[in-house]
């Protein structure tokens, strides 16, 4: 993605509150299954199965990053970005903000365990 626009989505995403919208739809299965360590961030801006998987988790997962798509979609659109370009700024941002002892995909696809320490992204996160 180029510098520029990544710059520019995640100035809205940020000035809009995009990042909390879509994590804002929680319920109690997703705390659970993110603080237990079953999903995580992945770096394209949706959510990952992290370890086994069960029909309830897979559900669950495909119903936030449908929800997700729709939003990425939406602001894309008006921001003049790929919906691409924008999961990937948003992907940057959610695993940015991940807390310790929080699942995130690191720029090599596996999955890390957030520490004290900031987590490990892709290079084109610079400026996010």
């Amino acid at each position: 993605m180029k510098k520029p626009v990544m710059i520019a989505v995640a100035a809205a995403i940020a000035f809009t509150g995009l990042a909390g919208t879509a994590y804002a739809q929680r319920d109690p299965a997703y705390d659970s299954a993110r603080s237990a360590g079953q999903v995580g961030e992945k770096m394209d801006g949706y959510l990952g199965i992290v370890g086994a998987e069960t029909q309830a988790l897979r559900k669950m997962v495909n119903d936030i990053n449908i929800k997700r798509r729709a939003v990425y979609t939406q602001r894309a659109s008006a921001e003049g970005a790929t919906v691409e370009q924008y999961a990937a700024t948003s992907g940057c941002l959610a695993i940015a903000r991940t807390v310790p002892g929080e699942k995130y995909q690191a720029p090599d696809g596996s999955w890390q365990t957030r520490t004290s320490a900031p987590p490990l992204r892709d290079a084109r996160c610079a400026g996010t």
